[in-house]
């Protein structure tokens, strides 16, 4: 990707409900330590002074003056033109409040705002783990290389971006990606965020060991208590007796989130037919969702009358198991002959996808997409 070596500067801007983290980056490298501020997202114009005030903080931080902002906000929004819309965890942007164009008077230069799914999906396309899957593929040989991403991340809310031969899918709604609003297999008459969440793992983990919801614990307590681990809480005190340590509950926790999001990936992979990367705060616990997620991609559906009906026309890979990748690397190639002609050609018949959890981090890819967003824009690429 030719913006790894750019000399440009872009500020960017991780909002959400509760914190504004700002940062700089140049070639896809962050390049000031990163400004954390609080969200007074239910005021908005000491929300506008808590962001001018972290950017100028930023510029004031840099050696050369910065060519963009860009950042990503919580929808919806029309994100072509800068406005935010109905925000539930930011009450005051209720009615749409032209954010975007406030910010270009204010500081001078272009501002461009994307979701978080989308920037984290173009960050790992960019610089995480499409590049370093095809790395590997040229490594082992292989001919074949993947151009299509689906980024997700699981933590407070389920959010998606989808990436396509180094171009960001935003929709004619900038809405592209919005996987959230995917029904749920496990409770059909809800969304996939009841599962596929921090507050999914917490309800599923207190209904199996008989708890409160507010007595349970977090999600890294519960990925302690289903490895076997001595989990304690924010202040390092233990968990009593009877507020949990379950590692059934912990077990079952994780594996209805894979259930769930492996139902509703399997559904988005036949449209998008590419690699899936996983980021969010929930992506930690991988080592006991992703296996079981990964086998519900692969289930397949019944007939009324017949034998199964593979559920993709690909299969799905767990690239973070070595054999698997090794597998998947690997593929299927062969050679066979051209029909009335003594040539050759050779090629892999193994139609897989991969899934694996993020190379950069979420924060770091949601910044390097940020910027990549905003160098796409000016050069008129995207």
């Amino acid at each position: 990707m030719k913006y790894r070596e750019d000399l440009r500067t872009v500020m960017t801007l991780d909002a959400g409900g509760t914190t504004l983290a700002f940062t700089a980056v140049q070639g896809t490298t962050e390049v000031i330590e990163p400004i954390v501020l609080p969200s007074p997202g239910d005021d908005l114009e000491l929300t506008f002074q808590s962001i001018i005030k972290g950017l100028n903080e930023v510029r004031a931080a840099l050696s050369e003056a910065p060519v963009a902002v860009s950042f990503s906000f919580p929808g919806p929004a029309d994100y072509a033109l800068g406005v935010i819309d109905d925000l539930e965890n930011m009450p005051a942007f209720r009615g749409g409040v032209a954010l975007g164009p406030m910010l270009e008077d204010e500081l001078g230069i272009p501002v461009f705002i994307s979701n978080d799914g989308d920037l984290f999906a173009y960050g790992e396309a960019i610089a995480g783990l499409l590049p370093d899957i095809n790395e590997h593929l040229q490594e082992e040989g292989s001919a074949k290389r993947y151009q299509n991403l689906l980024g997700v991340t699981f933590g407070t809310g389920f959010g998606g971006g989808i990436v396509s031969r180094g171009r960001l899918l935003a929709g004619d709604n900038s809405a592209a990606g919005e996987i959230n609003r995917s029904r749920n297999r496990l409770l059909p008459e809800c969304s996939v965020e009841e599962s596929v969440t921090v507050r999914g793992v917490r309800r599923v983990y207190a209904r199996e060991a008989g708890l409160e919801l507010e007595d349970a614990p977090s999600p890294k307590e519960i990925f302690e208590i289903a490895t076997g681990g001595a989990p304690g809480d924010a202040d390092g005190s233990r968990i009593q007796t009877g507020m949990g340590g379950d590692p059934e509950a912990a077990l079952r926790a994780f594996e209805e989130l894979a259930i769930v999001a492996g139902d509703v990936l399997a559904s988005a992979v036949t449209l998008v037919d590419g690699l899936v990367v996983i980021g969010g705060g929930l992506a930690g616990a991988h080592s006991i969702f992703l296996p079981r997620l990964v086998e519900e991609m692969n289930r397949p559906f019944k007939r009324v009358a017949g034998p199964d009906l593979d559920r993709m026309e690909v299969r799905a890979f767990n690239l973070e198991d070595e054999v698997e990748l090794a597998e998947f690397v690997a593929g299927g190639t062969r050679t066979i002959s051209v029909p009335r002609s003594e040539k050759e050609i050779t090629y892999d018949p193994l139609k897989r996808i991969g899934v694996g959890v993020t190379r950069l981090g979420t924060t770091k890819a949601v910044a390097i997409g940020a910027y990549a967003l905003a160098l796409s824009r000016i050069d008129g690429a995207a």
